[in-house]
Order: structure tokens, then sequence, then C-alpha cells
């Protein structure tokens, strides 16, 4: 394979997910009959895309295998194991997602061994290491995105959860204002996570009481009532007075470290990670959650996030700069009178958002792309000529000066 082809991806059905915002990208019918989460963009075991390779339609992950010199080129082939690098997806959350963390490479190597040794099922509800690898990812808005990411700092959490400074929280507040440093930090959310379910449930419910005499305005306190609403009695219910609240406009984006605490609450967005299914769970979500797992790889660092905006790599094109190597997102914005020719990225994956574009490769590859269609294009291009008045994202390799 050396030209440019089409993709059809697979869309995962998730309970949280939108019924209008992925239907209406892939022109279906508008509401959709079950909710659509995630579009899956890439060669993940779980959904690979399929791509038109003379005139079939071929799994990404087998056409990777059978070449993958021409796919992957042979530098990425050999670093990464034959395997895409990253999974790419378009995200639409109509209700919260879980809050969770994901371990750096060290951790999923070890846990990932470590798990097998114990005999447990790759897909046994318990397991909390399915591959062995990390998962740093990227998450850009495309319209006003909610999210938690981080620990507030220590005189923020303690602010928030003063009003609950009674016998619900009296001996976590009072160790947490003795030792209010990252060890402090760890020791207090260690315990908010194993607090006695009659105990949860009343420091729970003080919270919620307290969010709803807050101002009708106040995002913090909206969210506590929500998401009291969608999980009853959950420990999580408390997160946005201990963990940053963030509002990401269209456009913005957030990167995601390794041990960094952080849920997706609502809207809709690109997300970009490396091929891993590696998750600790928090809480919201009625899954398996492993206290000391989670604890051992967190990050216990505090202070509001850092928010990427896109900056200017190329005519019509900017990157978000970040410091992954698996991955590399740009968004391009083509006008009829603004073509754009520029050099392959290796594997690259555009997809279509907006209008309708015309993408030629120098070995003879023309297709036209519009709202919702994506193609692949191999590492064997070594140049890429778009036009037309559109807007793509691109998932691609890393080049010289598009990391953080």
């Amino acid at each position: 394979m050396e030209t440019i082809a089409r993709m059809k991806n697979t869309v995962q059905e998730y309970q949280w997910g939108s019924r209008t915002f992925i239907a209406e990208l892939l022109g279906q019918p508008v509401p959709s009959e079950r909710p659509m989460a995630e579009l899956w963009l890439g060669a993940h075991p779980k959904a690979p895309s399929r791509v038109e390779v003379d005139g079939r339609w071929v799994s990404l992950l087998e056409l990777i295998e059978q070449r993958p010199a021409q796919v992957l080129g042979e530098a990425v082939a050999a670093r990464f194991g034959r395997q895409l690098p990253y999974l790419f997806k378009v995200l639409a959350a109509e209700q919260p997602l879980s809050i969770q963390a994901h371990p750096d490479l060290a951790q999923a190597r070890e846990g990932f061994a470590r798990e097998n040794r114990l005999g447990i099922a790759i897909d046994d509800p318990r397991r909390n290491y399915r591959d062995a690898n990390h998962k740093p990812e990227l998450i850009c808005a495309l319209t006003d995105f909610w999210a938690l990411k981080g620990f507030r700092t220590v005189p923020e959490i303690l602010e928030n959860l003063s009003p609950l400074d009674d016998p619900r929280l009296l001996p976590e507040l009072s160790q947490l204002r003795s030792a209010p440093d990252g060890e402090g930090l760890k020791r207090f959310f260690g315990a908010l996570m194993t607090l006695e379910e009659a105990r949860r449930a009343r420091v729970v419910s003080a919270a919620v009481d307290h969010a709803r005499q807050r101002p009708a305005d106040d995002a913090v306190g909206g969210w506590v009532c929500r998401l009291a609403e969608a999980y009853p009695n959950d420990i999580g219910v408390l997160a946005p007075l201990f963990m940053n609240l963030v509002c990401l406009a269209p456009g913005e984006a957030m990167f995601l470290e390794a041990g960094q605490l952080h849920a997706y609450l609502s809207g809709n967005g690109i997300e970009l990670m490396a091929n891993s299914d590696n998750v600790l769970r928090g809480g919201l979500t009625p899954k398996h959650i492993d206290v000391p797992e989670l604890l051992r790889v967190l990050r216990f660092t505090t202070g509001p996030p850092h928010v990427l905006h896109p900056e200017a790599a190329a005519p019509c094109e900017a990157v978000y700069r970040q410091p992954a190597r698996e991955f590399a997102l740009s968004v391009i914005t083509l006008a009829t009178e603004r073509p754009l020719v520029r050099a392959g990225r290796g594997v690259e994956i555009l997809l279509c958002l907006r209008g309708e574009a015309e993408v030629r490769d120098d070995r003879g590859g023309r297709l036209a792309l519009s709202r919702g269609q994506s193609l692949l294009v191999p590492a064997a291009v070594a140049q890429l000529s778009l036009s037309g008045d559109a807007v793509l994202y691109s998932a691609h390799m890393p080049h010289a000066g598009e990391n953080a």
C-alpha cells in the first residue's frame, strides 16, 4: 500500500454517549437509536478501522501486519513493534465518564506482567492492565467541553471542604491541614476513597446540601449536584471540590500525563492517545476500582491545568504542542484560495469535520473528503496536496518542532 486510502471506522455505543453529535457528523438519522459515545480511527484490536485497498475493505490491523514498512514506515515499525502507535477518536459525552488515571510505561509493563503471572484473564473485570503500554492522551474541544483534571491546591481543597469540617470529615481534613503537601494529599485522598459506606453516604449528602446553597451560576456546585444525580453516594461526587474543574472552549486542548487524575464530564471533542487500554478508575463508575493500585499510579501534584492552543506550523495548519512521542495532532483550515502542499508525516489519519476537500499524494492518489469522512496516509507517501473549503484534523507521528 503506497497511496492514500478511504477508511471505515467503528462507533462505540456507551451509555454516556450522545444521540446527536456523532450521528450528525456521519450523516446518519438524528437522534440515533442508541447513544454514540466514540468514533474510533486506528488499529486497536478491539475495533480496527477498515481501509479500502484495490477495491476491497481490509482491516488496518491486518494491513499493518502484512505491509508494515509501507504503512508505518520502517523506523516506526521497528520502534513500536509493527503497531500503529496512536488511537484517534471523536468523543461525544452526554453524561460524565469515570474518574481515572493511566500508568506510565514502566508501571504498565510491570502491572501487565504481574497480572499475567496471577492468571487474571485479559477480559476479567478486575483486570487493571490489559496491555503493556502507557496511555498519554490529548483532548481537543469541538464544543464547550467540561472536564476535571488534577488536584486543586491544598488551600483550595480545604476551603471547598470546610463546610464539611464536622465529624463527617474532621479526621481527614485535620490530617491534610497538618501535612499540606503531596504525601499529605495522598493520605487524604486514600482515606476519602476508603470511607466506610454509611459514612461516605453522609459526606456525599452533606456536600450536595451545601452545593445547593451555592449561587445558581456556580459551576462547582452545579457539577456536584449533577454528579450526585448520576452516581448517588459515589465519592466521586466530591471531585469538583478537590479537583480542578475546567471548561475548554472550542479549539482549546489539554494533555493528560501519566498519573494525572481526570474525568470528562460533558461535551464533544477530538481525543488522541497512545494505543493502550490501561485504566485505573477512581469514582463515578460501577466498574472495578482498585484503590491501592490507583494510589500507586497517581501523582499528587497540585495546581491549575495547562490549557493548550494550536500554534501555527505551516500555512493553513496549526499543531497542539505536547510531549508524547506516539502522536501529534494538528488542525488544517482550508479555504478555496489557500491550498496546502506539504511533506508527508509518516503514517497519518485525516478526518474532515467541516466542508469538502480534495487530497492528492505524490504517488497518483486522489480522493475527495467531506464531513465525517477520513482517510489513511501511509508512510510511503512523501508529499500531500490539500485543497477546498474544509476543516480537517490530522493525527500523525511527531516531527521536528511539534513536541513540547
